[in-house]
């Protein structure tokens, strides 16, 4: 039986190829993202901790202006780095955007190629099967030639 063959199967593989090159960029930017939302928390634990402690242990007896105005500088730094950290994860986000765009791009790319083979391959199916009816059709009339010229044979034969 012969093998299909798919004329653009090259063009097919690098249409993979680029589409998994997109999901691993995907990937990088998602996972720059993950460690900036990770940083985030850190610095709300942070400055949650410091306030808890401040409140139970620093705000009793005798209060130290000098701390509390240190720990205030604290907050507001820590908040800082929380609103640049912020920042760049709306950067990382429009990154993402784009890189999920891209990533749906190629996955399109990929499904036109995957489609056009699909639909090569029925219209060789048929035509492979439309071969196979033609040469059983061809076997056929030649068998019942054959048979009936037996019977002819016959029949002359019965007749003399």
């Amino acid at each position: 039986m012969p093998r299909f063959r798919f004329q653009l199967e090259g063009a097919l593989r690098q249409r993979t190829q680029i589409e998994r090159m997109k999901q691993r960029e995907l990937a990088v930017v998602m996972a720059e993202m993950n460690s900036l939302q990770a940083q985030v928390r850190e610095l709300e634990q942070t400055m949650q901790a410091s306030t808890q402690d401040v409140r139970t242990n620093r705000l009793t007896g005798v209060l130290d202006m000098s701390f509390i105005a240190a720990h205030r500088r604290f907050t507001l730094a820590t908040r800082q780095r929380a609103q640049s950290l912020v920042q760049k994860m709306a950067l990382v986000q429009r990154q993402i955007d784009d890189a999920r765009r891209a990533v749906a791009e190629a996955a399109k790319q990929r499904k036109i190629i995957e489609k056009l083979r699909e639909k090569q391959f029925e219209r060789w199916k048929a035509d492979v099967s439309r071969k196979e009816l033609a040469e059983a059709d061809e076997v056929s009339m030649q068998l019942s030639y054959w048979h009936g010229e037996e019977e002819a044979e016959a029949s002359v034969k019965e007749s003399s």
